[in-house]
């Protein structure tokens, strides 16, 4: 009962609902005076006929006219009576089979239902959770952060404001607490003084006013907030965010890292304690053509090669892998083993034509940024004349056109570009201009952002070499700063991870293990009592107490714990 008071309470708290009701008690009452009228007219009639009724009488034939139920035990004898019955007939069926169950339906019914389900939005989270991060809003971020977070063990809750929608995440299986962002009480309601984080991830404005709004509760709580407008970021800081992501900035610097230009380089894309991870091109040098085994990168550089990218996808670095010309190689070592590397390959001019940039927008902007300040020369393709003339100062050339435009591609340069970046926000257009661009030069290297994944497979069978997305870039951001983690992105879906070798596997050889053959993941190096080997091969024992660096997306980390019992 006290469930059920409570239902009433809140269904009869809603304004809206106030109103429907009365309006429906409105119509209720009009149907009531049109029985009493109809009932009054009964008597008349039958005092006409020289019948004699009761008043309870008149109200009963009434009703089963109305109804349609017509029993037919009180008839009229004359005409006027049966024109009247007609009449009482037609306005019943109106009244009470039409507009009667769909006023109960519109007015009562369907908001009743309504508020059930949002009374089933928590309002709170569970009594007794601490270590959980808060998320200010489900958007195209939040899925992948919450499979990354669920992944490592950590509770999280989404804020919402609209009650039914919280009550949907809830029914999927969402944790989410329903609640107005900019208010204090759903904060204190989310036990910020338990949590681990907050992520703020709605529109600059509003996340000023979210810090804001936690700072008053807890002064020392990590608060990280998105940041659209790179404006933004001084103004999100100084309202007490920890940490500022500037994601569409993060997004073109890091699709710029992957493009090929000028003489053949490595590009360093993260770092694991004092080991750089970075990837190498063979476009254009003698490496392509060769098996891994024959290459003798480790023997002359040092460096280890950990995986290859093949057109979107990471291969493990077996010897007798046969690289082509637009084989990109994942490797590991010492800053001055790169050095050595690149001292080797910078006599290979891969291209110097200037790199095509398509789209000048936040993304294509920080990507054009991240070429001038490596002296790779820039053209681009943009359609508003606005982003032309912002980018004219540090572009070498820029197009105003259509990118689907033959004309415009070729005066741009697409046919001798060494590699082209997508940096449009809609997705169906890059995927298009990926295999356009594909078609026109066979040697480009195409390098996209995506918005959504599930577009990521398409794009890659477009012609797309590397591509990565908005949604990644920022669970991967949370997460880096969560686990105190330098961020670094090798690509979509996969990342670096340490896993304490299972008790299993204690004292065989790597080829022993079959940790490749049964997962699929890369071993890259080994840690133990504070030092990290890269020097692996298949004779290689894994002694009790140590720790694995391995490369996979999330389904093979699973596939590890699964097999092994191990945990990241």
């Amino acid at each position: 009962m006290k469930f059920v008071g409570g239902q009433l309470s809140y269904f009869l708290g809603d304004h809206t609902v106030r109103r429907n009701v009365r309006a429906l008690m409105k119509y209720l009452a009009f149907v009531g005076v049109v029985i009493g009228v109809y009932a009054i007219v009964f008597h008349a009639i039958m005092v006409y006929e020289g019948q004699q009724h009761s008043w309870l009488t008149g109200f009963y034939w009434t009703l089963t006219v109305m109804s349609t139920l017509g029993f037919g035990d009180i008839t009229f004898h004359s005409d006027l009576g049966r024109l009247f019955s007609m009449v009482v007939l037609l306005s019943g069926i109106v009244l009470l089979l039409i507009v009667l169950p769909f006023a109960f339906i519109r007015f009562f019914y369907a908001p009743w239902l309504e508020s059930q389900i949002r009374m089933r939005a928590p309002r709170e989270v569970p009594p007794g959770t601490e270590g959980h991060v808060v998320i200010c809003a489900y958007d195209s971020v939040a899925p992948g952060l919450i499979k990354r977070l669920e992944h490592e063990g950590i509770p999280y809750f989404i804020v919402e404001e609209d009650p039914e929608e919280a009550a949907s995440l809830h029914m999927d299986g969402i944790s989410v607490v329903t609640g107005e962002v900019d208010s204090t009480t759903t904060y204190e309601s989310l036990r910020l003084d338990r949590a681990r984080m907050v992520f703020a991830n709605r529109e600059d404005t509003v996340n000023t006013n979210i810090v804001l709004t936690i700072r008053e509760l807890e002064a020392d709580l990590p608060v990280l907030a998105t940041a659209s407008d790179i404006d933004s970021v001084d103004v999100l800081e100084l309202s007490g965010a920890t940490h500022v992501l500037p994601l569409k900035k993060w997004l073109g610097e890091q699709l710029a890292s992957r493009v090929s230009a000028l003489h053949a380089k490595s590009h360093p894309i993260g770092k694991y304690e004092d080991l750089l991870i970075a990837e190498l091109p063979l476009h254009g040098t003698p490496l392509a053509g060769k098996t891994l085994k024959e290459t003798r990168l480790r023997q002359i550089s040092g460096v280890s090669v950990i995986g290859i990218w093949e057109r979107g996808k990471l291969l493990p670095a077996r010897a007798d892998a046969h690289l082509s010309d637009s084989s990109v190689l994942v490797v590991i070592g010492t800053e001055e083993q790169l050095g050595n590397l690149d001292e080797l390959l910078v006599i290979y001019d891969v291209n110097p034509n200037p790199v095509l940039v398509i789209g000048g927008g936040m993304v294509g902007g920080a990507a054009i940024r991240a070429l001038r300040n490596r002296a790779v020369p820039v053209n681009l393709v943009e359609r508003e004349e606005k982003l032309c003339k912002r980018h004219e100062p540090i572009c070498n050339l820029v197009f105003a056109g259509n990118a689907a435009d033959y004309e415009v591609l070729d005066r741009a340069g697409v046919l001798d570009a060494p590699s082209v970046l997508l940096t449009t926000n809609d997705d169906a257009m890059n995927i298009y201009l990926a295999s356009y661009c594909r078609r026109l030069n066979p040697d480009l290297r195409v390098v996209s952002r995506i918005t959504h994944e599930r577009n990521l497979e398409a794009i890659h069978r477009a012609g797309a070499d590397f591509v990565l997305s908005y949604d990644y870039l920022g669970a991967e951001a949370v997460v880096s700063i969560l686990k105190g983690k330098q961020l670094m992105v090798l690509g979509e879906g996969v990342s670096l991870f340490l896993a304490p070798l299972p008790r299993q596997l204690h004292d065989k050889t790597l080829a022993q293990t079959q940790i490749g053959a049964r997962t699929g993941l890369t071993v890259i190096a080994v840690q133990r009592d504070g030092e990290i080997s890269t020097d692996l091969n298949a004779s290689t024992v894994l002694e009790p107490g140590s720790e694995l660096l391995m490369l996979g997306d999330a389904q093979q980390r699973q596939d590890f714990a699964s097999a092994f019992g191990g945990g990241s």
